[in-house]
Formats: structure tokens, C-alpha cells, sequence
């Protein structure tokens, strides 16, 4: 593709752009050499791993990605035979350490990232050397003692020699013998061999071999002859570590080179993801997104700005190829037009290219296979040419490539010469561009391309809008419709005598007055039908809103409808509780008064007791609402149907069906097994949609499961008040599931211990019960098996 319509479109400022987002320079220069390409399955996968990126970034913003080093001077180097230093072997174990970690994180997530995975799969982790690199050299780069047994053997020899040099000269310094001769008490170093200073009338006092002098004269650098073997013997040692050290480079050298082509290959597979991934932090940065790759020629741009405005940016709508092949923008200066022509060349570039547009939803774009620009004023001094020759010749060369498949973009057309001439020729050029099968948009002031834009087929006008009121451009493109110059308003709000725009009026022709007056008749129309859809769409979003909020209050009314319910049906549960327990302790009074009576007689006082507890407790139940439940009633039942229970929002199925005459039936639902009047049964398929959540039930057990714990503290409670929290705990640890419970009722008289033992005695949910052990509690404690 021709480098000069990438630069005219902007796409160089693109890459700019988007190489600012690379954290590394294989990246970076991956970026600088994009270009668009014409394979659209290629382009699908780019995009589409640009998406993968994003949704990285949206869902492991803290991914470790980075952490690796540009190894590829280091890397060349090894192939010629070099052996590299200990800090460019360290960035090397570096970047297998951070490619191993990268492949990793990918290899966990192939299913939420498959495209990145594929990249990241070329990496080959090289874990055996990355730990001999990183044992060998230190993160500062330097070579550590663990390299070789031979390297930490030499370095403590070192050690021990440079601590003799160092006492054996400190005892000089600190000896009164020597310190008139010194100029500081100090042990230094020069050439590589310790020495001490010595004042230079005293030189003959301290024999010895002088290695340096100040730069006054006055202090001469001795090394004394006591300590030369020693530094010999020093630099001896120092030559050895040394040669230990090139040996230990060479070896990780080799190494490398051993897996030299992996590491490579894992290198440009790391610059590879850097690429994809600045791509997305771009995209991100731009709010951008995949457009729909068409398999035709088109452009359907939906609310897209141009990447390199900055500032609140008005979102144009741009068509071509669909129900037209030619676009003719009018409309005066400053009003959008070039931006829009920019915007649309830029945005196919940009997808061609595999990156995300900053576009609406629905955006499509086609792949065309060349672009033409001509944009801009582009004389040229040296060339002697003008602006009108300048354009001219680059639309001959346009005119002669252009073709099917091809995106033509010119500005200002036919500008430059004399209006009717430049007319002229612009409606030829559009006509032959037209005619080879291009994609053409042009702008121009020319009113005569306006009409023949009408006249031709599978052309068409539009103008970038202008408020009258304000006498300023919106920057809105509307298809389908001319534009106009607005010069004579322009110049009345401006201040020009209305004399003199009367009579600008008057040297139009017939047809410019009725051409101009059928345009702005159009426009007051186009703004009037936009204003009342806008209102239109206000009021559906109001209606909207009320609909909602009437849902909101139906809702909140029906659960407060329910929670009175609930209420009132517990308050009734709990007066019938009490009033059973009241019962039941009346029938063991009963029976202890009526010992002394026969069987028979006990017997019948104990049923005239337990009749008056049924009345009270149909009295209770009738205190209760009940709630309506919508839907037919089962006409008959058998064994194992399936049935609804509305006032548990569940189903279940019948175990065996009512008698004659009974009016429940027992019913199977989940692992519960409950009694329910048959009015109460619902036909399945009639049972409302289930709200988000739990049924009752489910919520029930769910809230048992979640509060109840092994054991009840009833020690401090009266006999009936702590019979009824007994009862209730005992049906909770049930649903529950609780295997053993305790319930702690204190030894004192033993009254509480009785009560609850006589409760047990008989319970439907109680499986044995026994007093506590050594550890439980003791006598103050009863151990309840549950039959679960």
C-alpha cells in the first residue's frame, strides 16, 4: 500500500499512538511496522485477539506479563561464539523465568483466553537453566560463591589473605616506631596491592617499594618489603578467581546456546503477546471495539470518532457500499467535512489492521484491498506546481489504479480553479470513479455536484449540519441530504446591510432560489421529525421508568402481604402450641388424680380433656387468614402423582391418596414427608414462575442449616416456657439435619430435667435420650439422638 496515503489519513500518528502502549521494544517495533492487510480471516483472528486481551484486562488486571528483557543483542552474540556477562546472563534467566510464568497463567485459562494460549504454547520453559543462571549469578550481576566448589574455596583464601595484609599493615599504622613517619594512620589501596602513606622525607625509614604519589608531592604510597609476598601471593589468588569465574561464564554460555533456538522462539512469542496486548490497552484507552467484518466492499460506520481528536468528539454515522457507491459531502468550512472523510479512511485502516475502532455497536467494515486519498493542500515549490496541479496529479494517478475494491477518498474536489470548470471536471472524475466499480467519498462547495448526485444512480448527497441559530457547525453528517453555504445568513447575523444580501439574492438564477429554498425546507423538516423522535423516546423511556416502578410497588405490596401473613399464621402456630402444651400438662394431672380410678373411667376424663383441645384449636386456626391460591384443585388422586404446593411453592407427589371422607393427604416433597389438606394441591402447570431464589421450603431449610446449633440453654426458664422453646428446637434441629443435640437444662431441683424428659418421652423427632457423661455436663445436660 502506498506510504503516502497512510500518512495523509493520519495512520502513522495511529502507530505513535499505539507503540506508547508497548512495554518492551519487540513490541514497540512490531507496532511501527503494522500495516493493513487484505486477508479477512487473518483480520477476524487479529481482532479478535485484540477482544481476548481486553477481556484479559477486564477480568486479570493484575496478570503479570512483564518482567522480561529485550535478550536479542545477548542472544546474537551467543551464536557467534561470545561468551556473555554475568549481567546479561541473569536478564536471560530473567526472561525464561518470566516466560515460564507468562505460558503458565495461560495454560490454567486455555478456555477463557484460547487464542492468547496458542501464542503463549511456543514458549518453552527451560526451568533446569533458569535455576543454574540464577544459582551461578547474583540479581546485582555478580558471580556468587555457590557458582563452584573451586570459586567459594578461592574467595575464602582470598579473604583470609587480604585479613593477614590488613593486620600485619594495621599494626605498622598503630606502632609509635612508625606513626611519625606516616602522613595518616590508613590503610589503602594502589594498583591492586595494599600500601600505607608514608611522608616523603621520611622514605628511607620505611623500606619498600613505592607504587603511587600524591598529587602534592608530599606523600608517597609505600607497599613495606614485609608484606610483598603476601601481595603477591594476593594477586595470585586474584588471577585464579578470575580464571574460575570465565570458566563458569563459559559453561552457562554453552548452555544457553544449547537451547539457543527455543529461547528465540520464546522471545519473539513474548514481543508477540506485548504487541497484542498493547493493542488492547489501546482499545481500552480509546473505548474501542470489534467491528463486524463485512465480506463485500462497504463501510456501515455507526457513531465513530476520529482516534486522534481529543475532547468531546461528535460521533459521525458513515455509509457507503450498501444502497450507494459515490457519497458527495457539501456544507461550508470548518464544518466537519475533511474530519468525516479522515475518520472513515482512518477507521478501515485501523481494521484492517486487526485493531479495535472507537465505534458504536453494529459498526461493519469491509476489507478493501486499496486506498486513494487526496487530501490536503499539497503544492509544491520546487516542482512548480500549484494546488489546483498538485491535486490533479495525484487524481490522474488515482483515476488510473483505482478500481473494484478500492476506498477513494478526495477533498475538496474541482477546488482551485475556476468554479464552473472545476465543477465540470469534478463530475467527470466522480463519474469515471463511479464507472470502475470504486468506493468514492468526495467533498466539495460545488452546488452543481448536489444535482448531480440526484440524477445519477447509486449516488448520493450529503452535508455536515449547521445550526442556523447559532450560525455554528454541529458536526453531524446527514446522508440524503445537500448541503448548503449559509453565506447570506452568515453575513446578516454578521452585520452586512440587508440591501446588499437582497441584492447578492437577486443575481441567483430561478433554479438556485428554488434549489436553495427546497433545501432549507428540507432541513427545518429533518430537525423538526429529530426533535419529535428525541421526544418520542423521552417519553418511552418515562413510560418505562413509571412501568417499572409500578412493578417495584406491586412487588414490595405482594411480599408485605405475605410477611402479614406469615406473621399472623405464626402468631396462631404459637397459640395453638401453647394451648397443646397446656392440654397435655391438664391430661398428666389428669392422670395422676385419676390414678386411683378405674382404666376405663381415667380413659374417658383424658378424651373429654383432648376434645376441648381440638375445639381451642379449631378456634385458633379460623383466627388465621387464609391465603387464596389460584389454579384448579386435583379432581382425583393416586399413588405417585405429581402435584403442586402453592403455599410452598413446590412439588411433590402423593404417597397414598385420601380415604373416603378425608379431607388431607400425605405428600413426598424432597426428603420431607407432610400432610396437606386436598383443597390446598394445586394441578402441575399451574404453579406461578418461580421468583429469583428459593422456594419457602428451600429457604427454610437453608435459614435451619445456616443458624441452628447442637445445643439449646434453657437453664433459668419456667417448665412451659422451656417446653415450647424445646419443642420448636427440636423441629429446627430436624430440618436441620442434626444427628445429636444437647439440651442444657441445669441440675438444680431437677423440676426443668423432669419436664423436658417427660417431653422426649414419645417425641416423634426423638430416637433415644440419656443424660450427659463425665465431659458432657454431667446430670445437667440431656444427650438427644434425632431419628433422621
Amino acid at each position: 500500500m502506498n506510504e503516502k496515503n497512510l500518512k495523509r489519513l493520519e495512520y502513522f500518528k495511529i502507530l505513535e499512538q499505539l507503540a506508547s502502549f508497548a512495554a518492551s521494544p519487540l513490541g514497540r517495533e512490531r507496532i511501527l511496522a503494522l500495516r493493513p492487510i487484505f486477508d479477512s480471516p487473518v483480520i477476524c483472528r487479529w481482532q479478535d485477539e485484540v477482544s481476548e486481551g481486553r477481556k484479559l484486562l477486564r477480568l486479570d488486571p493484575t496478570a503479570e506479563m512483564g518482567g522480561w528483557k529485550d535478550i536479542r543483542s545477548q542472544l546474537q552474540r551467543v551464536g557467534r561464539g561470545a561468551v556473555l556477562e554475568p549481567k546479561e546472563l541473569i536478564a536471560t534467566a530473567d526472561t525464561l523465568t518470566a516466560g515460564r510464568i507468562i505460558k503458565g497463567f495461560f495454560s490454567e485459562r486455555q478456555e477463557e483466553y484460547p487464542l492468547l494460549d496458542i501464542h503463549a504454547f511456543s514458549i518453552t520453559p527451560l526451568p533446569d537453566l533458569e535455576k543454574q543462571i540464577k544459582k551461578a549469578i547474583l540479581p546485582d550481576g555478580e558471580v556468587s560463591d555457590q557458582a563452584s566448589p573451586l570459586l567459594m574455596q578461592i574467595r575464602r583464601k582470598l579473604a583470609k589473605a587480604q585479613l593477614d595484609i590488613r593486620d600485619y599493615l594495621e599494626n605498622i599504622i598503630r606502632s609509635p616506631n612508625y606513626q611519625k613517619y606516616l602522613q595518616d594512620p590508613i590503610v589503602t589501596i594502589r594498583e591492586g596491592r595494599y600500601v600505607v602513606p608514608v611522608k616523603i622525607e621520611y622514605r628511607a625509614q620505611v623500606p619498600g617499594i613505592i607504587h603511587d604519589q600524591s598529587a602534592s608531592g608530599a606523600t608517597l604510597f609505600v607497599e613495606p618489603m614485609a608484606v610483598v609476598e603476601k601481595n603477591n601471593e594476593l594477586r595470585r589468588l586474584i588471577v585464579e578467581e578470575r580464571r574460575e569465574i570465565e570458566r563458569i561464564l563459559a559453561a552457562l554460555t554453552a548452555s544457553v546456546e544449547e537451547f539457543l533456538e527455543e529461547i528465540e522462539t520464546s522471545l519473539d512469542t513474548l514481543g508477540r503477546l506485548d504487541f497484542i496486548m498493547a493493542k488492547a490497552r489501546y482499545s481500552q484507552s480509546l473505548d474501542a471495539w470489534a467491528p463486524t467484518l463485512a465480506n463485500k466492499p462497504i463501510l456501515d460506520i455507526r457513531q465513530g470518532r476520529h482516534p486522534l481528536l481529543k475532547g468531546d468528539v461528535v460521533p459521525v454515522d458513515i455509509r457507503l457500499g450498501e444502497d450507494f457507491d459515490t457519497l458527495i459531502i457539501t456544507g461550508p468550512n470548518t464544518g466537519g467535512k475533511t474530519v468525516t472523510l479522515k475518520t472513515a479512511g482512518l477507521l478501515t485502516l485501523m481494521a484492517q489492521s486487526g485493531l479495535h475502532i472507537p465505534a458504536g455497536e453494529n459498526t461493519r467494515v469491509g476489507v478493501f484491498h486499496q486506498f486513494f486519498t487526496d487530501i490536503g493542500d499539497e503544492q509544491s515549490i520546487e516542482q512548480s506546481l500549484s494546488t489546483f496541479s498538485s491535486h490533479m496529479s495525484n487524481i490522474v494517478e488515482i483515476i488510473a489504479q483505482a478500481g473494484e475494491n478500492c476506498l477513494v477518498l478526495l477533498d475538496e474536489l474541482g477546488a482551485g480553479t475556476d468554479p464552473v470548470e472545476g465543477a465540470a471536471l469534478a463530475q467527470s472524475i466522480l463519474e469515471k470513479l463511479h464507472g470502475a466499480g470504486a468506493r468514492t467519498i468526495a467533498t466539495t462547495h460545488y452546488s452543481e455536484l448536489k444535482n448531480f448526485a440526484y440524477s445519477r444512480t447509486r449516488m448520493e448527497n450529503a452535508s455536515v449540519e449547521f445550526d442556523r441559530a447559532s450560525l455554528r457547525p454541529t458536526y453531524r453528517l446527514l446522508i440524503g441530504k445537500p448541503g448548503r453555504s449559509n453565506a447570506f445568513e452568515i453575513a446578516q447575523r454578521l452585520g452586512l446591510p440587508p440591501e446588499l444580501i437582497e441584492g447578492a439574492k437577486s443575481f441567483l438564477s430561478a433554479e438556485q432560489i428554488q434549489f436553495a429554498e427546497l433545501v432549507r425546507n428540507l432541513e427545518k423538516s429533518q430537525q423538526e421529525a429529530e426533535a419529535e423522535r428525541a421526544a418520542a423516546a423521552r417519553l418511552v423511556e418515562e413510560a418505562k421508568a413509571i412501568k417499572d416502578k409500578h412493578e417495584q410497588l406491586v412487588a414490595e405490596l405482594a411480599q408485605k402481604r405475605e410477611a402479614i401473613l406469615s406473621k399472623a399464621g405464626e402468631e396462631a402456630r404459637m397459640l395453638v402450641k401453647t394451648a397443646k402444651n397446656e392440654a397435655e400438662t391438664a391430661v398428666r394431672e389428669l392422670r395422676e388424680k385419676l390414678s386411683a380410678e378405674s382404666a376405663r373411667a381415667r380413659e374417658k376424663a383424658i378424651q373429654e380433656t383432648r376434645g376441648r383441645l381440638s375445639n381451642l384449636q379449631r378456634k385458633a386456626r379460623r383466627a388465621v387468614p387464609e391465603k387464596f391460591y389460584g389454579g384448579q384443585v386435583p379432581a382425583m388422586l393416586c399413588a405417585g402423582q405429581e402435584v403442586f404446593l402453592p403455599r410452598f411453592n413446590q412439588r411433590g407427589h402423593v404417597i397414598e391418596p385420601p380415604g373416603k371422607g378425608e379431607k388431607e393427604v400425605q405428600i413426598q416433597v424432597g426428603i420431607i414427608k407432610i400432610n396437606v389438606p386436598v383443597k390446598d394441591l394445586r394441578t402441575v402447570g399451574e404453579e406461578p414462575k418461580a421468583g429469583r431464589g428459593q422456594s419457602e421450603v428451600a429457604a427454610m431449610l437453608l435459614d435451619k442449616t445456616r443458624d441452628i446449633s447442637a445445643e439449646l440453654d434453657i437453664r433459668g426458664q419456667f417448665a412451659a416456657e422451656a417446653i415450647l422453646t424445646v419443642e420448636k428446637y427440636l423441629d429446627d434441629a430436624y430440618l436441620a439435619s442434626l444427628p445429636r443435640v444437647s439440651l442444657i437444662h441445669g441440675k438444680g431441683t431437677g423440676s426443668l430435667r423432669a419436664a423436658v424428659h417427660r417431653l422426649l418421652k414419645g417425641h416423634q423427632r426423638v430416637k433415644s435420650f440419656r443424660l450427659g457423661e463425665q465431659g458432657e455436663g454431667g446430670y445437667g445436660v440431656t444427650i438427644v439422638e434425632l431419628a433422621n
